[in-house]
């Protein structure tokens, strides 16, 4: 006769089952509670973006200069307006957008066939503070005549003021008296200059070299 041999139960297994049937309820509250909530995140998400945006606008609408504060921050440094100084703020604002600050100076110089520019001013920035501000250039062309003259010069993409200090490639090709006023755009490493100019001297012609802006005084151009 074939003796059966009784079933024996592993307590191990049974201990391991009943740990799972004893989790199982909670392990299925926590997963919908996981659930609820992300579904809950992917609901708001479409609230939360136009938030986000404009949060970012806010904040470079703060840390930067709108149009008619710059044509009236102009028209008070050169002393008179024309049809020419918001011509070309308008043009500056259609190139470039808003200016994170600007620079009100005065600069003196002059040319034939090889010229020299000198200036120097004091950078505003929208975000808080000020710089003093010197600069100088050769300025090889085809220019007659002499210059003294007022300048206020729009910044874009200036994260750093120390990376103003350096050269800026220009071509300055100019009647100063185009509508009144003349500007033309300076840049390098990502940053633009936009000078505007109502000078009282008279330049004609395509002026082309650069412009070294420097933190103090300097009598060499190059």
């Amino acid at each position: 006769m074939t003796q059966q041999t009784p079933d024996r139960h592993d307590p191990c297994t049974d201990s391991s089952d009943a740990t799972a049937r004893t989790a199982s309820p909670l392990a299925t509250t926590d997963l919908r509670r996981r659930t609820l909530t992300q579904g809950l995140a992917l609901a708001l998400l479409p609230f939360g973006m136009p938030l986000l945006a404009a949060e970012t606008t806010k904040s470079n609408t703060d840390n930067t200069y709108d149009q008619d504060s710059i044509l009236k921050d102009a028209v008070a440094w050169f002393g008179k307006g024309s049809a020419g100084l918001a011509g070309v703020v308008e043009k500056a604002f259609k190139d470039h957008g808003r200016p994170v600050g600007y620079i009100k100076g005065e600069e003196a110089g002059g040319a034939i066939t090889v010229g020299l520019r000198y200036g120097h001013g004091t950078l505003q920035l929208k975000a808080g503070g000020t710089r003093s501000v010197h600069w100088q250039g050769p300025s090889i062309g085809f220019d007659l005549g002499a210059n003294a003259s007022k300048v206020f010069v729009l910044v874009y993409n200036l994260h750093n003021v120390e990376s103003l200090f350096q050269r800026f490639p220009a071509v300055d090709g100019s009647f100063y008296y185009v509508g009144g006023a003349g500007i033309n755009y300076q840049r390098r490493d990502g940053i633009t200059l936009a000078p505007i100019r109502l000078g009282v001297g008279l330049r004609a012609g395509a002026s082309i070299g650069y412009v070294h802006y420097t933190k103090t005084k300097t009598l060499n151009p190059f």
